[in-house]
């Protein structure tokens, strides 16, 4: 059974409600932020692409990749296959990335089949993918298909973020972090939204970008 889907700023605010009323952490994140962003794009070869460009790296020199990779025309299967993985490391990626989507574009995978399928299936589809682990598959859950109850406990940004708002010692651990998250379901896409904006806020108050 597919839950929930956010695909438009009401979904969005309706979370963030939901969570301000029971998390008061979470509480001062909207008070802080404000209403988080949508952060849905269509799903599909070219989000998944996105995603993996962005395993490993700042969100800066993603966007650099996915700007040189769209400049190439390199959106689809098709355009890739074409490329083949000289046309793809011209463009900066790495062998291992390379040789990943290029793998994705050959298979012949079916994403919109994913609409259909519920939360845990779509992760395991994806990771069945080369080049794609559970981060992956929980970004382009939340990001391209919308599902409003994926959370990434193994996030960097979504852990410090856990961190500051929280007052903890430490960056909580994957498993930590996933323990904490399983109260805000089921709107545990909506709060990694609001830890996102939170941690972009804590950058800029601490000068760091």
């Amino acid at each position: 059974m597919v839950g929930r889907i956010i695909e438009t700023e009401a979904d969005v605010a309706e979370g963030a409600a939901w969570l301000a009323a029971r998390d008061a952490g979470l509480a001062q994140a909207l008070a802080v932020c404000g209403q988080p962003p949508l952060r849905r794009r269509p799903d599909g070869f070219a989000a998944l692409r996105d995603v993996i460009c962005g395993q490993m790296v700042s969100t800066a020199s993603a966007a650099a990749l996915i700007a040189r990779l769209d400049k190439a025309g390199l959106t689809a299967p098709s355009a890739v296959r074409a490329a083949g993985a000289a046309g793809l490391l011209a463009c900066g990626l790495s062998r291992a990335k390379a040789r990943a989507l290029l793998r994705i574009a050959e298979s012949g995978f079916d994403f919109r089949a994913l609409r259909a399928v519920p939360d845990a299936d779509v992760q395991a589809r994806l990771i069945a993918l080369p080049g794609v682990g559970r981060w992956t598959a929980e970004i382009y859950a939340l990001t391209a298909l919308g599902r409003a109850d994926v959370f990434a406990p193994g996030d960097l940004a979504l852990q410090e973020a856990a961190r500051l708002l929280y007052a903890l010692p430490d960056r909580p651990a994957p498993r930590a972090l996933a323990a904490r998250a399983e109260a805000w379901s089921p709107w545990r896409a909506v709060a990694a939204r609001l830890l996102w904006a939170y941690y972009r806020a804590a950058r800029k108050r601490e000068g760091l970008g």
